[in-house]
C-alpha cells in the first residue's frame, strides 16, 4: 500500500485541478494551478508542463513541491508534498504520461513540453474550519456550495 489512499486518488481524479506551490530561487513563492494533475500510482502524482515556465525553473533549481487538491463543494481535500522529476520528450515516462493523458481524453497533449512526476513523501487532509465546531455536516456544506455555485453560474452565464 502506497501513501495515496483510495479516497485521495478518487479526489484527484475527480477534481483534476491542483494548485502547485514551489519556491523561487529568491525565496518568493510560486503558486500555479494545473488542470492536468493526475494520479500516476500509489506513491506519485503527475502533471503536464503545458505552460509552466516558473514552476519548471523552480523544480530544476531544486525546489520541493506541494500540491493542494480540494473539492470546492465539500470544502475538503488533501495537500501532497514531495520531490518532482521532470521527464522530457523522448523519454519513456514522457511517452507514458502522454498516453495517460490521451486515455483520459486530453486535447492538449500536442502542447506538452514535459511530464512532471511528483514522489509524494507526505500527504495530509485539508478541511475547512467550518467543520471545526461540529455544527456543519458535509451534506449541509455540499448543499450550501451547490446552491452558491448555481447562483453564480446563473448570473454569469445566463443567456441574453
Amino acid at each position: 500500500m502506497g501513501i495515496l489512499t483510495d479516497n485521495m486518488k478518487r479526489l484527484v481524479d475527480e477534481q483534476q485541478l491542483g494548485f502547485h506551490a514551489t519556491v523561487c530561487p529568491d525565496g518568493s513563492p510560486n503558486l500555479s494551478p494545473k488542470g492536468s494533475t493526475r494520479v500516476w500510482d500509489d506513491d506519485h502524482l503527475f502533471f503536464a508542463d503545458i505552460c509552466s515556465p516558473q514552476t519548471i525553473a523552480n523544480l530544476r533549481a531544486g525546489s520541493l513541491i506541494e500540491v493542494n487538491v480540494v473539492d470546492p463543494f465539500a470544502r475538503k481535500g488533501y495537500r501532497f508534498k514531495g520531490r518532482a522529476v521532470i521527464y522530457e520528450p523522448g523519454s519513456i515516462v514522457f511517452s507514458e504520461g502522454i498516453d495517460r493523458m490521451h486515455a483520459a481524453g486530453s486535447k492538449l497533449t500536442g502542447r506538452v513540453k514535459a511530464i512532471v512526476v511528483i514522489e509524494v513523501q507526505h500527504a495530509a487532509p485539508l478541511v475547512s474550519p467550518a467543520y471545526d465546531d461540529g455544527t456543519m455536516a458535509e451534506a449541509d456544506m455540499l448543499e450550501a456550495h451547490r446552491a452558491r455555485f448555481a447562483r453564480l453560474h446563473e448570473r454569469r452565464y445566463r443567456p441574453g
